[in-house]
């Protein structure tokens, strides 16, 4: 059991070192020009959906109560009734797509979660975006696959296939870094809104 634990903490340290500072620097820079312009849409299935919720909560609810930032950003994998109706009436393929159609605008930012890179309803979704112009954020996992190579920016994990879980926590951790980053130029990092 140690050594699988040794492996697994060795493995996941290793590829948070190598996550290139440039790429952070170009997705965090990207973020930023949304801000009371556009609006930021997060997607992604399974573990990727709930990483996708809580960057929408830390990037848009976090940085708003502390007075840091005000982005407009949307989990578009939250609405369970939404989802669902699309899927079982349409197809689970276009439950992204759907919700993009008709709304997305050009300054728009996508940001698709993905491990393998190949789901369909996150390709469907981000070729229709690529057609409005708007910027593709990926973050992928294996080889990448098809959204390593619509990616305007690409945040990759260079994990072996099948390696879900480690590649969910360093999607994880991108998150984090991004959220860290933004409560960093703020000192005060206490709610500006109180209980009542």
């Amino acid at each position: 059991m140690n050594n699988f634990l040794n492996d697994y903490k060795n493995k996941l340290c290793s590829l948070i070192n190598n996550i290139d500072n440039n790429i952070l620097i170009s997705i965090i820079n990207k973020i930023d020009e949304t801000q009371n312009k556009s609006k930021l849409y997060v997607i992604g299935n399974g573990g990727s959906a709930a990483t996708a919720s809580h960057m929408a909560n830390d990037l848009g609810v976090g940085l708003k109560i502390r007075g840091i930032r005000n982005l407009n950003i949307e989990s578009l994998s939250d609405n369970s009734s939404v989802c669902t109706c699309i899927a079982n009436d349409i197809g689970y393929e276009n439950i992204f797509y759907t919700q993009l159609k008709d709304k997305l605008k050009k300054d728009d930012v996508i940001i698709a979660i993905s491990c393998s890179g190949n789901s369909e309803n996150i390709i469907k979704a981000v070729k229709y975006a690529k057609t409005i112009g708007a910027t593709i954020i990926g973050a992928t996992g294996f080889d990448g696959g098809k959204l390593k190579e619509l990616s305007d920016i690409n945040f990759h994990v260079d994990a072996p296939k099948g390696e879900y879980g480690i590649v969910e926590d360093v999607h994880m951790i991108l998150d984090h870094i991004i959220y860290s980053y933004y409560i960093s130029l703020k000192p005060e990092t206490k709610s500006k809104y109180t209980m009542e």
